[in-house]
């Protein structure tokens, strides 16, 4: 039995097409194969390796880490250097008002204990979110995702959930006195980059002031430089009562963050006590890797060159006339042809190419790119022309 028909039958899995890329290495932009043949990943792992693979200030912390200690307790009940050095440097680059982070292994998970918080903090039970959000798996979390089709099968999911219109001002006239939070993807990803109107944000943060409901964000995509900014509400002007991150926050290891107001945060300590729990929340060794990321972003990454390189790209595949829309905000891409088919041919094109790119699941009709965010401009040179190639080569 070769490695493929192994990997079928031993792991779970989520497709049944899966990509069956036998990976060995990876470094900087490149993934490399068990035949040492290199593949662009330009999709970062979907938005999770956002300084490319194997940055070193993120490996010698990884490094220093493993020789002090691993998990030595639940979170929350020993001072840990990593986690306090991970929660000062987040802490130290948001604004005041969100200044207690806590630390879970996963986006999905930061989304669910942003769930439970709204409702702890205001008394209320409706949450409130938007058509064609993405928002985790775990049935909590799906339970707020507009995707129907991914839903369906696993219905009853929580009650007492209100799904608005993307972008629609009228709509945010159903935030009421019995909404408790009402959580939205600052920019939508798996809907295919759809990036909110600034007015719409601004009245959606001034009716949820209004009722007294909490505003989450969800920037576990969008979040961590994709934008063009550290976190993408900074291209907005306003600032959430909650915010939850995670995929390139752990520096390409598993972690979510729950960030919010210290008062609103303690809320879990009492009535009941542990009223959010995590056993490997705040993992010594993630911390160690996130507190690298975060540094190094914060203090390397020139975002002018991230925009600039960003319209680059959506300048250069713009050009082939099969391109019927684009979405770009940063290095967050979203590239529209005429069918789902269509893009699954330039996907896999651009595989046999040694590329990775990748689609949406609630839009298929993109492909979708979400390069490192130190890539160079060769290197999007080059990637514009595989890409434009095998749009090219799959023509009909």
């Amino acid at each position: 039995m070769n490695s493929a028909e192994w990997f079928k039958q031993i792991l779970g899995q989520t497709s049944p097409f899966p990509f069956l890329l036998e990976v060995d290495r990876a470094e900087g932009i490149y993934i490399f194969d068990k035949k040492g043949k290199s593949y662009m990943d330009m999709i970062s792992g979907v938005a999770v390796s956002n300084l490319g693979h194997g940055h070193p200030k993120i490996k010698e912390a990884l490094h220093q880490q493993i020789e002090k200690h691993l998990h030595v307790m639940v979170y929350g009940e020993f001072i840990q250097d990593t986690q306090m050095n991970f929660a000062k440097q987040l802490s130290s680059i948001l604004p005041k008002s969100l200044n207690a982070v806590y630390p879970v292994n996963s986006g999905t998970e930061a989304n669910e204990a942003a769930i439970k918080l709204a409702k702890r903090v205001t008394g209320r039970t409706e949450i409130v979110s938007f058509r064609g959000s993405y928002h985790g798996s775990t049935h909590g979390s799906l339970s707020i995702s507009g995707n129907e089709i991914k839903k369906q099968a696993y219905r009853p999911l929580l009650p007492d959930i209100r799904f608005l219109q993307f972008n629609c001002i009228e709509q945010l006239e159903q935030i009421s006195s019995k909404t408790a939070g009402v959580i939205i993807e600052t920019i939508q990803g798996d809907a295919g980059v759809r990036i909110p109107d600034f007015e719409f944000i601004t009245k959606l943060r001034a009716k949820c002031n209004e009722v007294g409901c909490l505003l989450i964000f969800d920037e576990i995509q969008c979040g961590m430089g994709r934008t063009g900014k550290i976190f993408a509400f900074e291209h907005f002007n306003i600032i959430p009562d909650v915010l939850t991150l995670g995929k390139a926050l752990g520096g390409g290891l598993p972690i979510g963050a729950l960030v919010a107001n210290e008062k609103h945060l303690k809320q879990f300590t009492f009535n009941p006590m542990l009223g959010h729990i995590t056993t490997f929340g705040g993992h010594p060794l993630i911390c160690a890797s996130a507190g690298a990321f975060l540094e190094v972003l914060s203090s390397e990454i020139d975002f002018d060159e991230v925009e600039r390189l960003g319209k680059l790209l959506q300048d250069k595949i713009n050009t082939s006339k099969e391109i019927l829309e684009s979405r770009r905000i940063g290095l967050m891409f979203a590239f529209d042809m005429l069918s789902a088919e269509r893009v699954e041919k330039v996907v896999n094109k651009c595989m046999e190419k040694g590329l990775i790119s990748f689609w949406f699941l609630s839009h298929p009709y993109s492909f979708r790119l979400s390069p490192p965010l130190n890539i160079t401009e060769e290197e999007i040179q080059k990637a514009a022309n595989i890409i434009l190639e095998a749009i090219t080569e799959t023509a009909e």
